[in-house]
């Protein structure tokens, strides 16, 4: 298994791509996950879903999200680690803080309180260019060497860190175009600290003792050095130089720090093609993606290397997921080599497409590509429709766009290694065994964001504000009349019953208290209904009296 945060992009061209350490260390931006399983098929799914569980709430991610088949993949061979019990996984959008380097220094057996993990300043790490932390387990079965089963656990921590600025402007001025000068109190801002070990300074390591070069000068002197063999694939050579750190004390900590002397291009050890990917197209209902392979000048010595073979072939591996969401026309694939258009079967030996499933699984391409040694460049097109989204699938962040994973393009028939001469102390290095091991070379393209449509999310938002309007006006009212004084709305009632009552009716009343022998009472009216159906009682009234004088008058 290997699980890994980086925050920023590797530059391959600036940094290199065919060293171990951009072949094992350079990962994609955000998480990415793979794990290889030794259980039954049938059991794999659920193998990774608890996987992720357990890595999620370990180190404060959301790699619970891979937990969906719509969100991780099965590579068949194009992936480095492939077999069938692989499964793959990425979050480009995840970002990465100190709540995830916390859980992996922990994993240290004196988290930062000892070694090389005290010079983790997270200002310092958190301000470079590039960061990454890394989590490898390999499961081990017992050997014939006597080694019992158990779990091996390797964590790397790869960063790419501006020194500070004014180093350099104070020993090369008046260049503008050179590598700084640097040392670990610039990197780290903190010298590497050294327990008071009774020993001193010996072997005369002071300030003022340079270990010169004619290109540099160090501040310390080596206490061994590792000349790199001739290699085929590089016309330059590495150098290691090793310091005892045991040697400095508290008086004299240890701040190896390098200055140039004269100006230097620095010039890295690229991979074969240098890759890169982007989109084409307009709107919001079909695009394309494009993957780009150009030549280098590892190319150009293979290629000179090799000219004599005219069958020289350069082999390339193209591993290429896409969201459920893009929907992927496989039989759209189309190949171009020094910009002019060629068959598919001329340049792929070897293609598998998994289509993609709404909701269920993300789409899969592998491809194997054979390209000449002498191309300068090759580019993969490929279209594909934006597919429709519910409300509820997208993201909070909907109108900045959807992410597509990086792609990984390997070379299989090219490994990353430093070969030094041989020495007895190289096995007892495990940073030396490790520079020396053979690693594949494979590098990431760049994270696409793709815009899909996305709905008016604020007519929800309107909709909910005026219905509540309504609401709150309904039972405001309603709230008020079931709440107002039930005696002061009655004598209020009654004072404007008395302003709008007639002299008709007040004649009435007396006409029938005097009939009835009672005392003549003040007209009351019950609430604005009672007055309404008062007044309907006296029209009554005076319609009844009008109707019985007429027809006793009519028999009369």
């Amino acid at each position: 298994m290997e699980l890994s945060f980086t925050k920023g992009r590797w530059n391959y061209e600036s940094w290199g791509g065919f060293d171990p350490l951009s072949s094992s260390n350079a990962k994609p931006p955000g998480v990415e996950l793979w794990a290889v399983f030794d259980v039954p098929q049938h059991h794999i799914d659920a193998s990774w879903k608890n996987l992720t569980h357990t890595l999620s709430g370990l180190f404060c991610a959301s790699i619970n999200f891979l937990e969906s088949t719509a969100t991780y993949s099965t590579p068949e061979w194009s992936f480095p680690p492939a077999s069938g019990n692989v499964r793959y996984g990425t979050l480009p959008c995840e970002a990465v803080c100190t709540e995830n380097l916390t859980p992996w220094l922990k994993l240290l057996p004196c988290r930062d309180k000892a070694g090389i993990a005290l010079l983790l300043d997270r200002p310092s790490l958190y301000r470079g260019f590039y960061h990454s932390q890394q989590l490898h387990l390999t499961s081990t079965g017992s050997s014939s060497e006597g080694i019992d089963s158990g779990i091996i656990l390797e964590q790397t921590l790869t960063v790419v860190l501006q020194p500070n600025s004014e180093m350099a402007i104070e020993v090369h001025a008046s260049e503008k175009h050179i590598q700084p000068s640097w040392s670990l109190s610039s990197i780290f801002g903190k010298q590497f600290p050294n327990k008071e070990n009774g020993k001193s300074a010996a072997n005369g390591l002071t300030s003022e003792n340079f270990w010169s070069n004619p290109s540099f000068e160090l501040s310390a002197n080596p206490d061994r050095i590792f000349l790199e063999e001739s290699s085929s694939h590089s016309k330059s050579l590495s150098i290691l130089y090793m310091f005892q750190v045991e040697k400095y004390c508290e008086s004299e900590p240890f701040d190896i720090g390098l200055m140039w002397k004269v100006p230097v291009a620095w010039l890295c050890q690229q991979t074969p093609l240098h890759a890169s990917r982007f989109l084409m197209g307009s709107g919001n209902e079909r695009a394309a993606i494009a993957i780009s392979l150009k030549s280098t000048q590892f190319t150009e010595g293979f290629m000179s290397a090799n000219s004599k073979d005219g069958s020289c072939e350069l082999r390339v591996d193209v591993f290429q997921v896409v969201p459920w969401y893009v929907k992927v026309y496989f039989h759209s694939l189309r190949v171009f080599v020094d910009q002019q258009p060629r068959a598919v079967s001329d340049i792929i030996e070897k293609i598998h497409v998994s289509p993609s499933k709404d909701k269920m699984s993300p789409g899969v391409m592998e491809v194997v590509l054979k390209l000449p040694c002498r191309v300068n460049t090759a580019a993969l097109t490929i279209e594909f429709d934006k597919g429709f989204l519910r409300i509820d699938e997208y993201l909070p962040d909907a109108n900045q766009g959807f992410d597509i994973p990086s792609a990984i393009i390997s070379f299989p028939n090219f490994h990353a290694s430093m070969v030094f001469l041989e020495d007895d102390s190289l096995n007892k290095s495990p940073l030396l065994s490790k520079f020396q091991e053979k690693c594949p070379v494979m590098s990431y393209t760049e994270v696409l964001l793709v815009p899909l449509t996305t709905p008016d999310f604020s007519m929800p938002y309107n909709v909910i504000t005026i219905t509540c309007t309504v609401f709150a006006l309904y039972f405001g009212s309603l709230l008020n009349v079931l709440q107002r004084s039930v005696a002061e709305e009655e004598r209020f009632l009654k004072a404007k019953a008395a302003k709008k009552t007639g002299r008709l009716p007040l004649l009435l009343s007396k006409l029938s208290a005097k009939l009835r022998g009672r005392r003549l009472e003040p007209l009351h009216s019950p609430p604005s209904s009672s007055s309404f159906i008062n007044s309907k009682l006296v029209l009554k009234v005076i319609l009844v009296a009008g109707l019985a004088v007429g027809w006793q008058y009519f028999f009369s």
